[in-house]
């Protein structure tokens, strides 16, 4: 009898993250300098669970943060924090129109799927860091990124909700990451 609570126990312990969708990480950040720009590009890999999935095709809209940190280290005194910045992008489903939508800023933007519109979150492209002419050349900066299922930014009821279940818990680990820019890269 012991055997098979056991064994149940674990079965259902393997089922969790199937329901509430398995953790996601940070598998690519590239920061790179266009028209004298810092720009980060990077790749995050997650799945929403069945919950969620749930209640965003009934209109409840997801916001999603991506949290970015450069930081310059220094021997003599603490890191010297260089950038503090986040994006936040809103997902929401319209019954009417029967389209997803995702919105950045005043950017809105269209999509059939919420697999589609999940991915431009996945793929950040072209993220806007300021003028490079800020990084000092060939110094090793530190940065690191992570993106979190924003439940600060739900309806009341959604908040509350969120803090007695675990399927409102999609966060990344802190990826880090360094880099330096060259003397020989354009400042324009």
């Amino acid at each position: 009898m012991l055997r098979f609570l056991i064994t149940l126990t674990f079965c259902l312990l393997n089922l969790l993250p199937a329901a509430y969708g398995r953790e996601g990480q940070v598998v690519r950040i590239e920061p790179l300098v266009q028209q004298g720009q810092l720009l980060i590009d990077a790749d995050i890999d997650f799945t929403l669970g069945d919950d969620l999935r749930d209640v965003a095709q009934k209109g409840v809209p997801l916001y999603f943060t991506a949290d970015l940190e450069i930081l310059r280290p220094r021997w003599w005194w603490f890191d010297k924090t260089v950038i503090t910045t986040e994006q936040t992008w809103r997902i929401q489903f319209n019954a009417l129109t029967r389209q997803w939508r995702i919105s950045l800023d005043d950017l809105s933007l269209p999509a059939t799927t919420l697999d589609e519109a999940l991915d431009l979150v996945r793929h950040i492209r072209g993220w806007q860091m300021g003028p490079a002419s800020q990084f000092t050349p060939d110094v090793d900066y530190e940065g690191q990124l992570r993106l979190r299922l924003d439940t600060s930014r739900l309806a009341r009821p959604f908040q509350v909700d969120a803090l007695n279940s675990n399927a409102w818990s999609l966060t990344t680990p802190w990826k880090k990451f360094t880099f330096s820019l060259s003397a020989g890269t354009p400042r324009n």
